[in-house]
């Protein structure tokens, strides 16, 4: 079994999620008393956020890549950033590391791809819906995009840092999201992404009427494919 590197704490509340769902699905896969391989390295979210809110992209990718760093020499055989707004800044840290960083984006758009979705909604923070470091890549995998509104995507970026980030989970906005998601599937979209590691926590399968894609969920268990690859596992 392969050893996951973790970087977390975008949220602390998703980062939790993908503990439980890695384990979890370790034991499911292997049985017995069997869990993941993790290593963990977890930021101060408050300096991340800054450098986002200020536009210090090289600075927040600076302090990532370090942390991708130490997690390489503590033995981690490849890595999982457990945010989708910072994978902006993933090439910057793949240049600082000689193991393998698992793209969300990527994950995400195989599993799109596995359900024969062409045309996919996309909801998470303003970074991540308004700039195209995430829009493009999934394009790349040749999947159309479409995104909410401006009022739209305010009010779904202010529920994810001001509620979501802080385990708050609130009846209306979940509301809010199913209204939105499904103005997008009147849209032509035949599934959403649900493009914030912490929206898994608000938005489930059945709150909407086509395919939701949880970027957690779907990273986490692309991970442990990952770290049981090559080979029948002798435990």
């Amino acid at each position: 079994m392969k050893t996951i590197g973790l970087i977390g704490g975008m949220s602390w509340e998703s980062s939790a999620e993908y503990y439980r769902i890695l384990n979890e699905e370790m034991n499911k896969r292997l049985g017995g008393l069997h869990s993941a391989k993790i290593i963990l390295h977890s930021v101060d979210f408050e300096e991340i956020e800054h450098c986002q809110k200020a536009g210090e992209w090289d600075k927040a990718g600076e302090i990532l890549a370090n942390c991708a760093s130490s997690l390489e020499r503590a033995g981690a055989n490849f890595i999982l950033l457990c945010t989708n707004t910072m994978h902006k800044v993933v090439e910057q840290m793949e240049r600082q590391v000689n193991i393998p960083i698992i793209h969300i984006a990527d994950a995400t758009s195989k599993s799109i791809h596995d359900k024969k979705v062409k045309k996919v909604g996309l909801l998470g923070t303003s970074y991540t819906m308004e700039q195209d470091f995430y829009k493009k890549r999934v394009a790349n995998n040749g999947i159309e995009v479409i995104v909410p509104g401006e009022k739209e995507r305010d009010k779904i970026n202010w529920i994810i840092f001001n509620e979501l980030c802080l385990g708050k989970i609130e009846e209306d906005s979940k509301d809010y999201y199913k209204a939105v998601m499904e103005a997008l599937v009147n849209q032509g979209a035949e599934g959403i992404i649900l493009g914030c590691t912490e929206i898994g926590l608000l938005i489930k399968k059945e709150d909407c009427p086509v395919p939701v894609f949880d970027t957690a969920y779907i990273h986490a268990i692309t991970a442990v494919e990952k770290a049981l690859e090559e080979g029948e596992f002798h435990g």
